[in-house]
């Protein structure tokens, strides 16, 4: 990706000066879009009501890019015991629901904070 974007004449955050523009940032988000689900409880609680507002407060879900066994599959697991998506977690539906209640100002994800971050560099240097 980086090569592909620095061949078509585009500046990527790795190869900018500190603070200086660019116009990709790449980034590959594999496990973080359910961590980023689970950065953000209240969004969380919000679309699907019988998730516990404490959910956040358990070892487990403290440290959202550090859940062990899959996010995904932790998420499923969440949503199934508070009695949403039973026949499997429908992931797009379930990724709507959740992200239009999002206050990105609020996640406690250190992966989408470093991602919103970028994206903001991104928009403030241009």
């Amino acid at each position: 990706m980086e090569n592909a974007a620095l061949q078509s004449g585009l500046n990527t955050k790795s190869q900018a000066p500190r603070g200086g523009q660019f116009q990709v940032l790449n980034r590959i988000a594999i496990e973080e879009l359910e961590a980023w689900f689970f950065g953000d409880v209240e969004a969380l609680c919000t679309a699907f009501p019988r998730v516990p507002p404490s959910l956040g407060e358990h070892s487990k879900y403290r440290d959202p890019d550090a859940i062990s066994g899959g996010t995904w599959e932790a998420l499923e697991r969440v949503l199934q015991k508070a009695g949403h998506h039973k026949g499997g977690l429908a992931k797009i539906a379930a990724a709507r629901a959740i992200s239009e209640h999002m206050i990105p100002e609020r996640n406690r994800s250190q992966s989408f904070r470093v991602f919103r971050q970028g994206l903001l560099q991104a928009v403030v240097t241009r």
